[in-house]
């Protein structure tokens, strides 16, 4: 208590004396070597130097010196600090845990996405939050998604369903949450070219496989986390 008394004093000294003091004194009269009275302007501290000139035990937190740093450059401290604190995924770690099983990845390793529904792997969740803040700054609304983690008894359901176009169950990236789905509305026009134009940099893309002409069905819609594949997944070539 004594402490923050100390540092609450300071900063009352620094951000209302201070200024205060430096108003009077910045016109005052002072004697010259003459003995003569003149008018000038006394070089004074600004806050933010005096601040961080005080005692070690007296300082004030870093996030305050910091803050009075950016109001004396014109930039906002307040939504600075908004967009520090900013996370693209709220409530998702993004860190990586590795699944044992292709299909059975712990619900505490994965993350929903903004659609509500829609899971991935923590890691590629968070990346691909970023790409789409990224998206909602072109084009003014989330990436529309269709499909992304899925058990192994949603990869067997698919299978019957799509046949050919679904992988071998117990051999997809959607099974280790490394694979999403775009809806069309993604995979033409402006939309599209702004997907292949900026994916990468956020570590997603189209895999050759799934391109025209590709190894595997063309589809243009299906996208995939490339590290975590690289380091988990089905790497099929380009």
């Amino acid at each position: 208590m004594v402490a923050r008394v100390a540092v609450l004093g300071a900063l009352t000294g620094m951000t209302v004396v201070l200024p205060m003091t430096q108003s009077a004194l910045a016109d005052s009269d002072v004697t010259d070597s003459s003995g003569m009275f003149t008018t000038s302007r006394v070089a004074l501290p600004s806050t933010i130097d005096a601040l961080t000139s005080l005692p070690a035990s007296q300082q004030p937190p870093a996030a305050l010196v910091a803050a009075a740093g950016a109001a004396g450059t014109g930039v906002p401290a307040v939504a600075a600090a908004v967009t520090k604190a900013s996370n693209p995924l709220p409530g998702c770690s993004g860190v990586r845990i590795k699944a044992a099983k292709d299909g059975e990845i712990p619900a505490d390793s994965l993350c929903t996405l903004w659609d509500g529904h829609t899971q991935m792997r923590a890691d590629a969740a968070v990346a691909l939050a970023e790409l789409n803040q990224a998206y909602v700054a072109e084009f003014g609304s989330d990436m529309c998604l269709s499909s992304g983690y899925r058990t192994l008894a949603q990869q067997y359901a698919i299978k019957a369903e799509k046949g050919a176009l679904a992988a071998t169950p117990g051999k997809s990236n959607h099974g280790w949450g490394l694979a999403v789905d775009f809806c069309s509305r993604e995979t033409s026009g402006a939309r599209w070219a702004w997907l292949n134009a900026n994916g990468p940099a956020y570590g997603f893309d189209n895999p050759g496989w799934a391109l025209r002409g590709g190894s595997g069905p063309y589809e243009p819609w299906h996208w995939e986390y490339l590290k975590g594949v690289l380091e988990d997944g089905y790497y099929y070539g380009p």
